[in-house]
């Protein structure tokens, strides 16, 4: 390869570089304008958990906390434990029942107002009178 060709091959791996950086740029611009926004103030949610043989345990709060995930040390018998990951909270035992999906399936959804959640329980914005079900489910 000449010296010519070298070059032209360095700039257009430049570019290519810049062009990725902008994107990425971009991307991070709009992720950030158009997350999902927590509701500052006092809240009443419903947070209801859903066990591996289909009992349902109400549980009613009233909180300041913006998101789901900072609510659960408040609700009393209530127990989450789970590992942070890349992509927030990865819920892995509720009130003691474990959900081990590598094992059997098994993992912990989490549900607002009836529709499957988008978020992890840790980035899941909280508005009043919402309800929030965190369900025991084994994948198909």
């Amino acid at each position: 390869m000449s010296q010519t060709e070298k070059e032209k091959s360095s700039k257009k791996l430049l570019a290519a570089a810049v062009v990725l950086i902008a994107i990425i740029a971009v991307f991070a611009a709009a992720y950030v304008n158009f997350r999902p926004k927590a509701q500052a103030g006092a809240k009443a949610i419903t947070l209801t958990v859903v066990d591996n043989q289909g009992k349902e345990t109400a549980y009613e709060a009233r909180t300041d906390k913006e998101y789901l995930g900072e609510v659960f040390d408040e609700i009393d018998g209530l127990t989450v434990e789970g590992t942070e990951s890349t992509y927030g909270l990865y819920i892995e035992t509720v009130n003691g029942l474990a959900a081990d999906y590598d094992t059997d399936g098994a993992y912990w959804s989490l549900y607002v107002n009836g529709e499957y959640g988008s978020n992890s329980a840790d980035s899941q914005p909280i508005t009043d009178g919402d309800a929030y079900t965190i369900k025991y489910e084994i994948s198909q």
